[in-house]
């Protein structure tokens, strides 16, 4: 299956002779288009979930496929340019580097995939476009507000064309208008492009725009 789906996904911790469990026996599926929403308390494992889902972590036990392909086994190797080509990231800051400016911001991430293009630049102009920053792409970070780079963000998430996208509180660090703004953007393209995404919140007036909603109880995934 295109897309993401976690199966039956376990993660512990080992602390002293006690084993704490962050996930238990957790599953989601989000197919291409879909837009899905985590929530629930701090510390419940939201996390935790994100992090395997992104391949930045290994599970205990559980199945995690990505784009119809199983990661839980893939070497170091793999999984690193795994993360670079099928998933994209947004984080809780939008975490630009100061010295470039924002079309670079987009254009540093195709380097770190080979050589770019004419095309890859146009495209990365384009997605700028979209999200409301085609004055903006000779500013640097500092020249933005805090809505316009967390669009930069989206736009860097959607640039490799990455099928899976994953979105860590992206609105903590913005006004309420603000964040509907950039949760409505990335709902836009999530749609446009056919990608399969997850957006981790505490802010349940953000899941109007989820196609589906999960709730995270002490590591226990439930669909609403």
């Amino acid at each position: 299956m295109a897309g993401l789906d976690l199966k039956d996904v376990t993660k512990t911790y080992k602390e002293g002779s006690t084993t704490i469990t962050a996930l238990d026996h957790a599953s989601i599926e989000v197919k291409e288009g879909e837009f899905a929403a985590v929530i629930g308390p701090s510390g419940s494992g939201k996390s935790t979930l994100l992090s395997i889902a992104g391949a930045l972590l290994q599970p205990t036990s559980g199945e995690v496929w990505v784009n119809g392909e199983n990661i839980a086994k893939m070497s170091s190797k793999d999984l690193s340019s795994l993360r670079l080509k099928e998933i994209g990231f947004i984080l809780q800051t939008s975490n630009l580097l100061p010295y470039l400016t924002v079309l670079d911001q987009l254009i540093v991430v195709k380097k770190m995939d080979g050589k770019v293009s004419a095309e890859d630049r146009q495209f990365a102009k384009q997605l700028l476009s979209e999200l409301g920053l085609g004055d903006k792409l000779k500013k640097y970070p500092n020249e933005l507000s805090g809505g316009e780079r967390q669009r930069v963000a989206i736009a860097r998430a959607f640039i490799n064309n990455s099928k899976v996208i994953l979105a860590d509180e992206p609105t903590a660090s913005l006004d309420s208008n603000r964040a509907h703004e950039v949760v409505q953007l990335i709902a836009k393209e999530v749609k446009s492009r056919n990608k399969a995404a997850v957006m981790v919140t505490h802010d349940e007036r953000m899941l109007e725009y989820c196609d589906k909603v999960y709730r995270m109880e002490d590591g226990v995934l439930t669909l609403q």
